[in-house]
């Protein structure tokens, strides 16, 4: 027996919205974390946070498939523009200690830091698409 408890069709939560909005604001708030601090300090920026900012936006991406809406095509851009540059990012990373075999240094975490600086911008567009598109349905 289902009740009713009074809430309009308009006003129950989409889940699939809900899940998409939690993953686009994870995915900026851990690319912020990555990004904050003296872009040259190696110290002030962590390896795993750097890979927990990649697969979440791997997610958002993943999330975005088949959305045929233009802010969906638009959110798809900008996830997958966050994406290449927090990929690039790991692949410095990679090449510096793991490939290479060098010390990370000030040069290279600066390298690494600005192009999570680029997947922030990114990520930051894609948090304002997302209100954006809230504001629009609730007219």
């Amino acid at each position: 027996m289902m009740y009713d408890i009074g809430f309009s069709e308009e006003m129950v939560l989409n889940l699939e919205k809900v899940i998409f909005g939690f993953f686009v604001i994870l995915a900026c708030t851990l690319n912020f974390g990555f990004f904050i601090g003296e872009v040259d300090v190696i110290y002030a920026h962590n390896a795993t946070e750097l890979f927990a900012a990649l697969v979440v936006n791997i997610v958002v991406v993943i999330l975005k498939i088949g959305d045929r809406t233009q802010i969906g095509a638009l959110q798809m851009a900008t996830s997958l523009a966050a994406t290449l540059q927090l990929i690039l990012a790991s692949l410095v990373w990679l090449w510096q200690t793991q490939l290479g075999g060098q010390p990370m240094d000030a040069p290279t975490m600066a390298t690494i830091v600005s192009l999570s600086g680029g997947a922030l911008v990114a990520n930051g567009i894609s948090v304002i698409l997302l209100i954006g598109e809230s504001l629009r349905q609730t007219r």
